[in-house]
Order: C-alpha cells, then sequence, then structure tokens
C-alpha cells in the first residue's frame, strides 16, 4: 500500500493532486509548524495579465501547528477570491461545470485555515474523481519526529510504501530509516503537462491552482494530471 503525506495547501497545485492520485492512502500533514510563504493559504491562479496570488489572510502568531492558525477577519477575503476566480475563469470552457460548488464553500464563514483546506482538498478530489482515502495526521497515534514519523504515519494507516518527492532526500528524508521500519521508498516523478489556457497572449503558464485546470480541460483533468506522473522506485524494483 502507498502512502502519500503532505501539508493541507489553499487551492491546491497540479502536482499535489498528481501525488494523490497514485497513493492508496494520502495522509494530510495537519499538525506541524505553519509554513510563512508557503502554499499553505496562498497558490497561483492566471489573469489576462499573467499568473498572480490569491491569498487568505491569516492571524499571527505564526509560529504554531496548521491546526491552530486563524483567519484573519480583517477585510473580505472571500469575496476578493471569488471575484478574482470569476473574473479570470468565466469564459473558460468547464466554468459553469465546476463552480457552483467552490462559489458555495466561499458562502460559508471559516475561522481556521485548516478547515477551509480540508473542505477544498475533498471537493476537489470528488470533481476530480480521485479515489484516494484520505487521513489526517493530527487523529493519528504518533511519536517520532522527522522521517521516524513519516514511517510511523504509514504503519499507522497500514502501508508499506512512502511516496516522496525527489528532493526531499536531500532536503530532510533519511531513507535508511524508512528502511528499517520496513517502508519501501518511492518517488514522484513530474513534469508539469500542457493544456489549454485562457489568455494565450500571455503564454502557457505551468504549475498554477488546480482551478485552472478544471476550468479549462474539464472532465479530463485526471487523465492529464496521470499523463505527467509516475512513480519510480530507487531499489530498482517494480512496481506493486
Amino acid at each position: 500500500m502507498l502512502v502519500g503525506i503532505h501539508q493541507p495547501h489553499y487551492l491546491p497545485w497540479l502536482r499535489y493532486f498528481e501525488k494523490i492520485a497514485r497513493s492508496d492512502v494520502f495522509i494530510v500533514l495537519d499538525d506541524v509548524q505553519y509554513e510563512k510563504n508557503g502554499y499553505q493559504n496562498r497558490n497561483k491562479i492566471k489573469t489576462a495579465q499573467g499568473w498572480t496570488y490569491l491569498t487568505v489572510p491569516i492571524q499571527k502568531p505564526t509560529q504554531r501547528p496548521i491546526l491552530e492558525i486563524e483567519l484573519d477577519p480583517r477585510g473580505d477575503w472571500r469575496e476578493k477570491h471569488r471575484r478574482a476566480l470569476e473574473m479570470s475563469y468565466r469564459k473558460a470552457p468547464h466554468f459553469n461545470r465546476y463552480w457552483p460548488e467552490l462559489a458555495a464553500l466561499y458562502d460559508q464563514e471559516w475561522t481556521r485555515l485548516a478547515a477551509l483546506n480540508r473542505a477544498m482538498l475533498e471537493l476537489f478530489l470528488r470533481q476530480l474523481e480521485i479515489p484516494t482515502r484520505l487521513a489526517y495526521s493530527s487523529e493519528l497515534p504518533t511519536q517520532g519526529q522527522a522521517t521516524d514519523r513519516l514511517a510511523e504515519l504509514c504503519h499507522a494507516v497500514g502501508g508499506d510504501s512512502y511516496l516522496s518527492g525527489a528532493f526531499a532526500v536531500h532536503a530532510y528524508l533519511d531513507p535508511a530509516v524508512l528502511q528499517a521500519a520496513g517502508i519501501r521508498l518511492a518517488f514522484q516523478e513530474w513534469t508539469a503537462p500542457e493544456y489549454p489556457q485562457l489568455y494565450p497572449g500571455a503564454g502557457f503558464i505551468p504549475d498554477l491552482a488546480i482551478v485552472d485546470l478544471l476550468f479549462n480541460a474539464g472532465p479530463r483533468a485526471r487523465e492529464i494530471l496521470l499523463a505527467a506522473g509516475s512513480v519510480s522506485y530507487p531499489d530498482g524494483g517494480e512496481a506493486p
């Protein structure tokens, strides 16, 4: 059983969903330290002028676990994001198919970032027809740190393989710890796909929020994601 693990993102990008689609179980790492200036509260969309960030404002202090991060109630970010998405994508061929459910989330009041991201993730997985089972690290009993904890999380959901980004080995992952725990290491191989986008004058922009692919490609979105990635095993063995 292949397990993917990642922090929750706002309007996650394509690579995030390809990783989920490849996993048998995907664990949302929602109880680790919030990352300032990361993608936990922002992501990119395409406009007629090029790409721009949509950022959810959060309250300080930010040195807290993601689960405890509260949204800043000042300013109507929900209306700003709704308006930006409608203005940027209303002419996309599949906008009317996917927008109403997302718009309904912007109608709701949100106090915590983790709850907002969870609702969006579950919505997009339904729209993409990705059946991967989700779990949340805050709901799984573990005691270790760093790679030890990743191994414990895999065991907690019955996994025997861990799907990682290749960069993780150089940043924080210790393959020897996984091997000692009986967890096989797998890598996500990814090349950003090209697909029809609005505003051709701005050129093709890769690695945008998933809404760009959904609104432009519609039912083909999942197929495009899977064609852009694969799983490799550094031990040289075959995929199960």
